[in-house]
């Protein structure tokens, strides 16, 4: 059964509608992130949740309890939600030590001293703070005092955490190690996670299920690896992941690359309609792109690039550029080379469909 629920959602600054009817459902215990450009209206909907943003259309709910409605024009203050809640900013006070940074909702619930030195304690321990909780957040790395906040949000028992944007101002190891512990908290607790962010990669790596936003629009909500196999549109496609995306000209006979001037039977063929349309898009994945001998579509390497586990290949196809990833083991060809290529797994779209 849905937990968290928002039905025909909808939110207005003056004469822009930032947030057009939008209704989803979340699980009890799901990582759900919102994922998509600035400005598409993930921020603005956690907020609505949250309660720091008002409706101006539909209603939230968190199992049986109504948080708003514009229907009945109710409204929950956030304090009386339950909600643990993290920001890309910190949010720490200086001049109290982090323990006190954790204690001070508890305190601000008037909740009995014995309750408060358990609540804190244990979140403190959780989060692997309890040999600095007399130091000022201050002395603590970007890393550690993203954990008070992290501490401070469960030591409120929250029903649902909420996070904004939280790892975007560490650095990339750790927010790769903030992003396990997050997951590990979860695990450990059970609560549900909201997850606002615009770093596919963040999102691929918690999330059981994504919801990638345009212009305060779903367009597809999904896991991972679904919406990273089976994109719902050109634009998903091309938020999530590196992509090419190519023009080419159709005919009954195949496919035409301007520059080329062979005409080459690919596989899966276009669909009916778009060879009708006599021009289409032609995207794929780098790494689902392969080097054959023969019997491929011939290209020029343009660039070639070591990056560790992968090479990296720029290669003219024609008059356009494509890129290819291949394992840093695998045999491929030198800069300004001949090369033939394949594509073991493509999407077809239409010149008219929206990229961004």
């Amino acid at each position: 059964m849905s937990y968290i629920q928002l039905n025909h959602v909808m939110k207005k600054f003056g004469d822009v509608i930032a947030i057009e009817d939008l209704s989803l459902s979340i699980e009890k215990g799901e990582c759900f992130s919102m994922l998509g450009p600035s400005g598409c209206g993930k921020t603005t909907t956690l907020r609505m949740i949250a309660g720091f943003e008002d409706l101006d259309g539909g209603e939230i709910k968190v199992g049986e309890n109504l948080l708003s409605s514009k229907i009945t024009n109710f409204y929950l203050p956030p304090e009386k939600r339950n909600f643990g809640m993290v920001f890309q900013a910190f949010a720490v006070w200086p001049h109290m030590t982090v323990y006190d940074n954790v204690a001070f909702p508890l305190k601000i619930k008037k909740l009995p001293k014995h309750e408060i030195e358990k609540r804190t304690t244990d979140a403190l321990k959780h989060t692997n703070l309890l040999s600095v909780a007399q130091k000022s957040p201050d002395d603590l790395s970007g890393g550690g005092k993203q954990r008070v906040a992290l501490a401070r949000a469960l030591a409120i028992n929250p029903d649902v955490m909420l996070l904004d944007e939280p790892l975007s101002s560490l650095d990339p190891h750790l927010r790769e190690e903030m992003r396990f512990e997050i997951k590990a908290l979860q695990r450990q607790f059970g609560f549900s996670i909201i997850y606002v962010t615009h770093d596919q990669s963040e999102a691929m790596a918690l999330s059981d299920r994504i919801m990638v936003m345009k212009k305060g629009v779903i367009q597809q909500i999904d896991t991972p690896l679904e919406i990273y196999n089976n994109p719902s549109n050109r634009f998903v496609f091309n938020f999530i992941g590196l992509s090419n995306q190519i023009t080419v000209n159709l005919s009954q006979q195949g496919v035409i690359l301007p520059g080329c001037s062979d005409v080459f039977d690919i596989q899966p063929p276009p669909p009916p309609e778009l060879i009708q349309e006599g021009r289409a898009i032609l995207a794929s994945r780098p790494s689902e792109i392969r080097f054959v001998a023969q019997g491929g579509i011939p290209g020029v390497v343009k660039r070639r690039s070591y990056l560790g586990e992968v090479i990296d290949y720029n290669i003219m196809l024609g008059d356009q550029e494509i890129r290819v990833q291949k394992g840093r083991r695998d045999p491929g060809p030198n800069e300004g080379e001949t090369c033939q290529v394949i594509f073991s797994k493509l999407h077809w779209y239409s010149c008219n469909s929206v990229a961004e």
